[in-house]
């Protein structure tokens, strides 16, 4: 394993922000505070604006499942529970979609992951960074070509710091149903919060809740 540390320096150039329409991938998740990191699949719709979210962790040595639809036009979110058949219906903030560049992300870097030296020794990539509500901020790197999203890193003061690292990305999509919710979820009520979740929250709002058994 390696980790990096990326100093991101102003830049001046102009960058295609078109993403793939229907992808998947292998991504891992980590998550603080508490520590937690986790794995699993993301599967995303970007004409339907959906994502879906099934993964696996551990935090405070306890094991967690999450199962997530997100459905960004509609402003909510699914918590799915297979086991009950149940689901909890919540708001979604939708002013960040971390599969995406936003249009008003500021280009911040672009650079090689590996080598630059030779065909096949790097991937050349962008550096995107922006401001979230609610006094956050993120960084997102994506490819070059095809713009693919690879890592993503955000901030928020009530939960910390959060972080996606994507591998395996895939094109297309299978499985259209994982874009639509289980019919068990059809009665579910829009719970009220004082502040909606983003992607990021709302994945470490249900690992805590999972590993306090609530």
């Amino acid at each position: 394993q390696a980790f990096l540390v990326l100093v991101c320096v102003g830049a001046l150039f102009r960058i295609a922000t078109t993403c793939s329409p229907h992808c998947q991938t292998r991504a891992p998740l980590t998550t603080a505070p508490p520590p937690s990191a986790r794995s699993g699949q993301i599967s995303y719709d970007a004409f339907g604006q959906k994502i879906r979210v099934r993964s696996t962790g551990l935090a405070s040595s306890e094991t967690f499942y999450v199962d997530q639809l997100m459905l960004f036009r509609q402003k909510v979110y699914y918590e799915i529970d297979w086991l009950k058949s149940s689901c909890k219906k919540k708001p979604l903030d939708t002013a960040f979609i971390p599969m995406q560049v936003p249009f008003d992300a500021h280009a911040t870097m672009q650079m090689f992951l590996g080598s630059s030296a030779s065909w096949g020794m790097g991937v050349l990539v962008n550096s995107w960074s922006g401001v979230l509500p609610n006094n956050g901020y993120y960084t997102g790197v994506f490819t070059e070509i095809g713009c693919i999203p690879m890592t993503f890193f955000s901030y928020m003061p009530t939960s910390g710091w959060s972080m996606i690292s994507t591998f395996n990305w895939v094109l297309g999509n299978t499985n259209p149903m994982d874009f639509a919710p289980p019919s068990f979820c059809a009665k579910s009520k829009l719970e009220v919060t004082e502040t909606p979740d983003n992607m990021f929250t709302a994945l470490q709002a249900l690992a805590l809740k999972t590993k306090r058994g609530d």
